[in-house]
């Protein structure tokens, strides 16, 4: 079993930056692909970002390209997300997930609670 823990979300105004981890429960994170996803009330689950384990490999949405990167640090177990730039439309809660691969969330078995993270026009 592992466990996911979000942080970093918050209030910022449209053009800030925030930055998102997720702390894996020790030990567990370090070979397992992880990913960010995020969710509004009312609509599907939207693929953000997601990296490998092994070569940290990664891919984005098209939303996200070019303002969000996606990093990992294996020996902290945790997993950042870099948002700059950011657009009242990224605001949701958002989730990081493992041991999975590619967009769809179906394909990842382990999820954290979120963190909402709201930008203002």
């Amino acid at each position: 079993q592992v466990q996911l823990v979000e942080s970093g979300g918050g209030l910022v105004q449209a053009g800030g930056s925030l930055r998102l981890s997720c702390a894996a429960s020790s030990g567990t994170a370090s070979t397992l692909n992880m990913a960010w996803f995020r969710q509004n009330p009312g609509k599907e689950r939207e693929f953000v970002a997601a990296i490998t384990w092994s070569d940290r490999r990664t891919i984005y949405a098209d939303s996200a390209k070019g303002r969000f990167t996606v990093s990992r640090d294996n020996a902290d177990d945790t997993v950042y997300l870099q948002m700059n730039s950011l657009k009242p439309d990224d605001t949701a809660v958002y989730n990081c997930a493992a041991r999975g691969w590619g967009t769809s969330p179906e394909n990842y078995a382990f999820w954290g609670q979120g963190t909402q993270v709201t930008i203002s026009s």
